[in-house]
């Protein structure tokens, strides 16, 4: 087949694939010849001939076919020192259906891969998630400047950052914006953000393909590497040894490690020691739930840029502020929130006032209203302390049930519109003074034993979940 020919094949394939895939992985094509029906394609690794044939070889073939170009099945031949080309885009393309009959690759030499910055097989980022869109306040203050000193490069001084915190917090949003950053400032340098669990596919997808040599070599020569929610590796033996070892070897190259989970790593349950301690040995930072100030802050920032898309509205003093009061756990849910409140006022051509915002949010406004009830949190800190629930209310003074127990009236206390008098009931019929005691001991505990402040943070994620 004559070049010019292979050459309006390549500009169908750009209109076909898109910019980004065509510069990653079909310009660097070398058309060799066609022989006896079969297209001999030259690329510069045995990576990037895996990877084409089980992406893009029905497409080659397909548009080859078109061409007339007499090919009825595709072969790859590794050229190490050929051009890789342009770098391309921050994901690598999802799988396609292999072709049939399957491709054959032919390696002249072994090969690593050696992907450019740009095109780790990561996790696409969101592009609202920056530092400029975070909001800040005293729950997350701490994390946002940890974050934010990763983010400035220069000698690593905390390795591994380790973020945690419960479910719309700004974990997510923190890892992204560090990426972001990081990208912004030296493009050149190979960061690679992904989730654990994409971590766990990418890793039995190289066992089943026998890839794990091109596996550990792009997992481990990255400069920064962040895994997202690392508490589903939790009990997968396997991939838990082979992010041992990656974080091993990332460490002893002095590169950044960033991982996030929904629970300190020690409260990790069926994850290895040896993780636990090494995840452990660098900042671990807790991002709090959001107090009423963090939240009206992110409401007023919202609020403001979706009043840019509905100038017309008009917005009632209040609301945000009854917003922030009545929706407390997740920052998600009080987004998503404000969004369906602008979208409603849209669509019906109503002010936004107290009135439309408790029929738009009725469901949301309802479920927030859940109640923990002293009963609840009886049984949740037996369980916690491994104690039975009988003796949490029994006539026992032994320490190992005693401080579980104050531990529970405080909560009782704190948590529900129960008075002393009653939560001293629902204790096996004690005296409001002996709840007043409990309670009182356990705030002075509170500020001296970290043990005991975890124990309480974890337990009210738990009771307000």
């Amino acid at each position: 087949m004559k070049n010019d020919t292979w050459g309006r094949v390549k500009q169908q394939l750009l209109e076909s694939v898109g910019r980004n895939n065509y510069a990653n992985w079909i310009e660097p094509l070398d058309l060799k010849k066609v022989d006896n029906g079969v297209a001999v394609f030259s690329v510069p690794t045995s990576f990037m001939a895996n990877w084409v044939s089980r992406n893009f070889s029905e497409t080659i073939l397909s548009h080859l076919k078109a061409a007339n170009a007499s090919a009825s099945r595709v072969e790859f031949t590794v050229e190490p020192h050929q051009s890789r080309g342009a770098a391309a885009p921050a994901s690598v393309p999802v799988q396609t259906q292999k072709a049939s009959p399957a491709p054959k690759v032919k390696e002249a030499a072994p090969e690593m891969p050696d992907l450019p910055a740009a095109d780790l097989p990561g996790a696409p980022l969101d592009p609202r998630f920056t530092f400029d869109n975070f909001v800040v306040g005293k729950p997350n203050e701490l994390a946002h400047a940890a974050a934010r000193r990763v983010a400035e490069g220069g000698p690593v001084t905390f390795n591994p950052l380790f973020l945690y915190g419960g479910v719309g917090l700004g974990k997510t949003h923190l890892m992204h914006a560090i990426a972001h950053e990081i990208r912004q400032r030296d493009p050149e340098l190979r960061v690679l953000y992904l989730s654990a669990e994409q971590f766990m596919y990418r890793f039995v997808q190289a066992l089943r393909d026998r890839q794990m040599i091109d596996f550990k070599q792009i997992f481990r020569s990255v400069d920064v590497l962040m895994v997202d929610d690392v508490q589903f590796i939790a009990g997968k033996d396997s991939t838990q040894e082979e992010f041992f070892h990656t974080f091993n070897a990332l460490v002893d190259q002095n590169k950044q490690i960033i991982i996030s989970a929904d629970r300190a790593p020690g409260e990790i349950v069926g994850l290895e020691d040896r993780i636990k301690s090494r995840l452990q040995c660098g900042l671990v930072v807790d991002l709090h739930p959001t107090d009423y100030e963090l939240r009206l802050g992110i409401l007023q920032t919202k609020a403001d840029s979706y009043r840019g898309q509905y100038p017309d509205l008009k917005f009632a003093d209040g609301v945000l502020e009854f917003l922030a009061h009545r929706i407390s756990t997740n920052v998600r849910v009080l987004e998503g929130a404000l969004m369906r409140l602008f979208a409603f006022a849209s669509l019906v051509g109503r002010e936004i006032d107290l009135d439309l915002t408790q029929e738009c949010l009725a469901d949301i406004l309802k479920a927030s209203e859940r109640k923990v009830t002293v009963e609840e949190i009886q049984r949740k800190v037996s369980e916690h302390y491994a104690i039975r629930l009988s003796d949490m209310i029994g006539p026992k003074r032994v320490r190992s049930i005693a401080r579980p127990r104050q531990v529970a009236m405080y909560l009782a206390k704190h948590m529900t519109t129960r008075s002393l008098p009653e939560i001293g009931r629902r204790f096996g019929g004690r005296d409001h003074t002996t709840v007043m005691h409990g309670v009182k001991r356990i705030e002075e505990l509170k500020g001296t034993d970290s043990q005991i402040a975890d124990d309480l943070e974890m337990l009210r994620r738990l009771l307000e979940a």
